[in-house]
């Protein structure tokens, strides 16, 4: 039986699953779980030797509770096609599966936006549980911003998870429109109250959070840029949320 299995959940990620595969070598398993690519990314992470799977889009925590319910090692890695795994890291989780101190381990994750390491703006050290056992673990059933749940105690790394989510600001701007849309549907069936003012105050505080309270202007350009970008994101997740009961009413 295979000891560490890493999983993937893939939709049109023919740029990046096959660097993400190539990082992950060193793992037993390495399963990729997909929902409708059209883009190649299903043949590049069969020719990279991984085992794939078909499964409709259900929101990203049913996803990769599908792709968990496929893995057969002891110690689960979960991963997204835009993150990749160091050698030093590689070699941290070994280390920390053959000699085990906890059921989880966070990671600290290093994200790049247009191009820049960020070191502020709330992206670093942005500490994920990523790495579990199979068996005390599972992901919670959100559509959106899911986590894993860890059934016993839970260390940390410190070699850093590489993340890759925006080389250019055309992928900050779809970003914001899929995940403000997947907020916004969570967010409309909630007891929150929502006005249509509450983008607009929502906007302007992610800003002043990102930029100023998380140091994001010590990022230079990149960090305003982030700001804005996740300012636009909270407008839009409120505005559609609201819009959205409109219709109801």
């Amino acid at each position: 039986m295979p000891h560490l299995s890493a999983i993937i959940i893939t939709k049109n990620e023919a740029a990046n699953i096959g660097d993400c595969l190539d990082s992950l070598a060193f793992c037993d398993e390495r399963i990729v779980v997909d929902a409708a690519s059209s883009d190649g990314t299903m043949m590049i992470a069969k020719q990279k030797g991984a085992r794939v799977a078909a499964h409709s889009w259900k929101g990203f925590g049913p996803q990769k509770n599908y792709a968990l319910s496929l893995a057969q090692g002891d110690w689960v890695l979960s991963i997204d096609a835009d993150e990749r795994v160091s050698p030093e890291l590689a070699q941290a989780i070994r280390a920390a599966i053959d000699n085990p101190k906890a059921d989880g381990y966070e990671i600290p994750r290093r994200s790049s936006f247009c191009g820049r390491m960020m070191r502020h703006s709330g992206w670093f050290p942005d500490r994920v549980l990523r790495l579990f056992r199979r068996q005390k673990s599972r992901f919670t059933d959100d559509a959106v911003h899911e986590r894993v749940v860890c059934d016993g105690p839970v260390a940390r790394l410190n070699e850093p998870l590489l993340h890759y989510p925006v080389a250019r600001l055309e992928d900050a701007i779809r970003r914001i429109d899929q995940y403000s849309t997947l907020g916004a549907e969570q967010l409309a069936i909630s007891d929150r109250k929502i006005s249509a003012f509450s983008g607009v105050a929502h906007g302007i505080g992610t800003f002043l959070r990102v930029y100023l309270l998380k140091l994001g202007f010590l990022d230079g350009a990149a960090g305003f840029m982030l700001a804005v970008a996740n300012a636009e994101g909270a407008y839009y997740r409120y505005m559609k949320a609201w819009l959205a009961r409109q219709r109801r009413e």
